[in-house]
């Protein structure tokens, strides 16, 4: 960093709010993708799937700006929680507790992803450590609001997406990483 110009660094901090822009844009179109479970207020969706690609192109900084403007965005009304839903009456609902959770996962994502940059496999671990995280502020979340033990609320919110997260996490640190390697290449990531 030390031999780029002021224009240079301008711009690369352009490039870097730009993606972030273009990422919360992600999390708005595939947060409200989702498919209800029976026996389950916590739907089948690809916001975790965004959020993880999030945090494996920017990094924790930016990956989490991306995901609190997504949030901040959902919490005004715009409908792009699961469903097509929006408000803060959904932020407060049985799943706002893996919304509010998708910022500590892109931190300890992202964390993971900068600090071990091209060792895929500490990526996943601290993709996997955020999920992990992710997971049980949802689940201690879901707990309290239905008034339930937390293994039942662990059984009805995590447990039936297990495999599917595993899946989302291995697709965005290779789609992630990937990317990130090219806009680097392209002197768009610093």
């Amino acid at each position: 960093m030390m031999g780029e110009t002021f224009m240079e660094m301008k711009k690369t901090k352009i490039y870097r709010l730009t993606l972030t822009g273009v990422m919360a844009a992600v999390l708005c179109v595939l947060g409200p993708l989702s498919i209800p479970i029976p026996l389950s207020p916590v739907p089948l969706s690809l916001t975790n799937f965004a959020v993880l690609l999030t945090a494996s192109l920017l990094g924790w900084k930016w990956g989490t700006a991306s995901c609190a403007v997504y949030l901040l965005l959902g919490v005004v009304g715009v409908p792009v929680f699961s469903g097509f839903a929006g408000g803060a009456a959904k932020l407060l609902g049985p799943t706002g507790g893996y919304l509010v959770g998708f910022l500590f996962l892109s931190v300890i994502g992202g964390l993971f992803v900068e600090t071990f940059e091209g060792k895929r496999w500490l990526a996943a671990l601290g993709m996997g450590l955020g999920m992990l995280v992710n997971n049980l502020f949802g689940t201690a979340w879901l707990a309290c609001l239905m008034q339930i033990g937390f293994g039942q609320a662990f059984m009805m919110g995590v447990a039936p997406y297990i495999v599917g997260d595993l899946m989302k996490l291995i697709a965005a640190l290779l789609l992630g990483s990937t990317l990130r390697r090219r806009l680097k290449a392209m002197r768009i990531l610093p």
